[in-house]
């Protein structure tokens, strides 16, 4: 269901990146291609440092991080604000959530990301530059409504499947890669959407991926 209260207005999207390098100039590049959405990308020093009032402010939160230590407030520079405390945070109001490629392998050992992303044992295999043909696995989401299948180049990752409990959007039925492609579920009172493609601007480029990101944004921030 929309949000009436700021459907006209542009979505303010936090893009969190951390712990795993990427092309910047296509990055950035792909974010200012988002019709309807003003992105705001970040290392995940800035958002954790940032006064909670003004992370807050963003009507969703996007991962694209691949921190595997932690979280803790403790130890860490001064910069590096208190990131624990920043991420429990998600899910106490409605604020959107999106895990977007190896940001569902983030922070393997900590229960709450796990819980965010609807699988306990993250452990996983990956396997670049692969083909896949996706597959829409639940036509009446507002995400993969009224849209058809297509291929896609990425890097795959084999891992356990998303539980009972996430409603799987997009299937790919490939050797090297694990079931769900992109699946939608709550945690606490935030819509998460999970997205396991994402690898390099090969990926990016592809007009699939770009539609299924935006409308995973527009989601989880409710205007869809």
């Amino acid at each position: 269901m929309a949000n009436d209260k700021t459907a006209k207005d542009p979505i303010r999207c936090a893009v969190i990146t951390g712990g795993h390098g990427y092309d910047v100039l296509n990055f950035h590049r792909f974010f200012r291609g988002l019709a309807g959405v003003d992105a705001y990308i970040q290392h995940m020093d800035d958002f954790a440092s940032a006064r909670a009032n003004v992370r807050d402010s963003y009507d969703v939160v996007l991962f694209y991080t691949m921190l595997m230590d932690g979280p803790t407030d403790d130890g860490g520079p001064w910069y590096a604000g208190r990131p624990k405390t920043a991420l429990e945070r998600l899910g106490e109001t409605e604020q959107g959530i999106v895990l977007l490629h190896h940001a569902i392998l983030a922070y393997p050992q900590w229960p709450v990301w796990s819980e965010m992303v609807g699988i306990q044992d993250r452990s996983f295999g990956h396997h670049p530059e692969q083909t896949l043909r996706v597959e829409i696995a639940d036509p009446g989401h507002p995400i993969t409504k009224d849209r058809n299948a297509w291929d896609m180049a990425d890097e795959t990752y084999m891992m356990d499947e998303p539980g009972t409990d996430s409603q799987i959007l997009l299937t790919a039925d490939h050797p090297r890669s694990m079931g769900a492609i992109a699946w939608a579920r709550m945690h606490r009172r935030a819509r998460v959407f999970c997205f396991q493609s994402g690898h390099d601007n090969l990926t990016w480029a592809n007009p699939g991926f770009g539609e299924t990101v935006l409308r995973g944004i527009q989601w989880a921030a409710q205007r869809i």
